[in-house]
């Protein structure tokens, strides 16, 4: 850091009036802090990135996100998400899934009266620059459920999504039906996963997602026994043209998860910034934020 250089102090008004000066730079410079907070350098009681963290990872200013909504080809910004609840919700599984003492909740929604939905991606065969550059000037938070066998060719690129701000779970080593499977395979599938995740990115997943969403009850017990907390589903699944509802309103409702995949045009015939525009508008038009799902359960 360069060295500044300060003229003696005077005595008497121009004292003061110096005083003063520094006092409304401070003030200046408070307000700015305020209005661009460096989202990189919060973190959360699970050791991921926190609090705004996800929104991108960086310094991202309505006027930034106003620039990049233009740049991605959306009609307005996406809103902004309210601040993190200072108590996270009560979490409770849905009647008709296994739920009972030593289970870990499943659920496909967070309970939250928050005008926000979590936008959480699966599997991880399709690594789009794009997408990550997208999601980082706009301040989108998302949360990512890996297979080691998807992204074991380029841990990097999730490395990176992790370094700004978007939080890594676990959604088994190789993808499979589960409930085909015995405890001890199960127990393979979950602990080896979160084993590796461990070593490559530093914390233990809080999160794990099972593969097509189909679990039993010991399932939910090798979670918890392998450091799981919480096993989200999904309320709405989306693709480049289209979002998918479960509820015969068809509509986002407060504390929905969204689920998609880390696909590309193979897969879709769409791209991964086709899905994330789409997501976008359908999630503005419904006057609803996108926010990190870890701040919430």
């Amino acid at each position: 850091m360069d060295r500044i250089s300060r003229p003696p102090a005077r005595q008497g008004k121009p004292r003061r009036s110096a005083s003063r000066l520094v006092t409304v730079l401070l003030l200046i410079v408070a307000g700015a802090a305020c209005s661009t907070i460096d989202l990189r350098t919060l973190e959360s009681e699970d050791g991921q990135p926190g609090g705004l963290a996800a929104n991108a990872g960086g310094l991202v200013t309505p006027q930034q996100r106003a620039v990049a909504a233009a740049k991605w080809g959306l009609g307005r910004p996406p809103l902004a998400a309210p601040p993190p609840p200072a108590v996270k919700p009560a979490l409770e599984t849905p009647s008709g899934f296994f739920r009972g003492p030593g289970l870990i909740p499943a659920i496909t929604r967070v309970p939250t009266t928050d005008n926000v939905v979590f936008l959480t991606i699966d599997d991880g065969t399709e690594k789009d620059p794009q997408f990550a550059a997208m999601a980082r000037e706009l301040g989108v938070p998302f949360s990512a459920f890996v297979t080691d066998s998807a992204i074991r060719d380029d841990y990097g690129y999730y490395r990176d999504l992790h370094a700004h701000g978007h939080a890594i779970h676990n959604h088994t080593l190789t993808h499979p039906q589960l409930t085909q499977l015995e405890p001890e395979d199960q127990h393979a599938q979950i602990c080896g996963q979160q084993d590796i995740l461990q070593h490559e990115f530093g914390t233990r997943p809080a999160l794990f997602r099972p593969p097509f969403g189909d679990f039993d009850r010991d399932t939910l017990v090798i979670a918890r026994e392998c450091g799981v907390r919480v096993a989200p589903l999904w309320s709405e699944e989306a693709f480049p043209d289209r979002l998918e509802y479960r509820r015969g309103d068809r509509k986002l409702h407060p504390g929905d998860i969204i689920l998609t995949h880390f696909n590309g045009p193979r897969q879709w015939g769409g791209s991964m910034t086709d899905m994330l525009r789409l997501v976008l508008r359908k999630v503005t038009e419904q006057g609803m934020a996108l926010a990190r799902l870890e701040d919430y359960v």
